[in-house]
């Protein structure tokens, strides 16, 4: 069994921190999908190998378990390999750490799609023809991937989709998502408060000039579900568990 792992060091910016200093769930998502893309440039099934074809990857949930608050002044190491895929789905796990520290585990799920219409393809018109030794382990047994429905809920704000949202692909990036999810909460709610756990499940594409309501609901003593919807249409979930200080 292969034991391969992807392994990289970031010094998180100034602006990767929040009002309290502490990184920002986007900012985590923005490092850990930088893993992603240099492991799968390593193995052969990237960006540039996959654009000639007209096929790619995208996003369709994240889940991160952070046991601490890391701050804008600390190295993270991000450790991640592919999970041997199964029939239309791709898994990918992460492992968070400061220096010798473990401060964090995650996972991901990926479809693979036809980049003319978005139609799903099977992981074999990827995988297939790859000879890759799948790292066996992971990082976390989560398995907890559909989010429920938050009914109703308190409205937040909304948001047009523009410029600065919009990736390679046309749509707003994964990583924007958490940002726009986390603005669902004032900075007093947040003022002793620090994300403990989070998962994103990206419904349907939103694109530049698709209006996106945010609405929220309390679901426990310290959890969340946002919700992102386009009229009545859902396009984006987000649960978040919260410790206080």
């Amino acid at each position: 069994m292969s034991d391969y792992c992807h392994s990289k060091d970031y010094a998180f910016r100034y602006t990767d921190a929040d009002f309290k200093d502490r990184i920002r769930p986007a900012a985590f998502l923005s490092v850990m999908q930088e893993s992603a893309c240099l492991s799968a440039d390593e193995l052969g099934f990237g960006y540039l190998d996959l654009q000639p074809k007209n096929i790619g990857f995208i996003l369709s949930n994240w889940y991160v378990e952070l046991f601490r608050p890391v701050a804008y002044n600390e190295v993270l190491t991000v450790h991640t390999w592919p999970v041997k895929p199964k029939k239309l789905i791709v898994l990918r796990d992460f492992e968070l750490f400061i220096g010798d520290e473990k401060v964090g585990v995650g996972t991901s799920r990926w479809c693979i799609v036809n980049l003319a219409n978005f139609s799903l393809l099977p992981a074999s018109a990827v995988f297939g023809d790859k000879d890759i030794d799948y790292n066996p382990n992971r990082s976390t047994d989560f398995c907890a991937w559909k989010i429920a429905r938050s009914e109703g809920g308190e409205r937040t704000y909304g948001k047009v989709i523009s410029y600065s949202d919009c990736d390679h692909y046309n749509h707003a990036n994964n990583t924007k998502y958490a940002d726009l999810l986390m603005d669902a909460f004032s900075l007093d709610e947040l003022r002793d408060r620090w994300v403990s756990k989070f998962g994103i499940s990206y419904i349907k594409q939103c694109r530049c000039g698709d209006r996106i309501d945010f609405y929220r609901l309390q679901v426990g003593d310290e959890e969340w579900v946002v919700e992102g919807r386009a009229g009545e249409e859902l396009r984006v979930q987000f649960h978040v568990e919260f410790k206080r200080v």
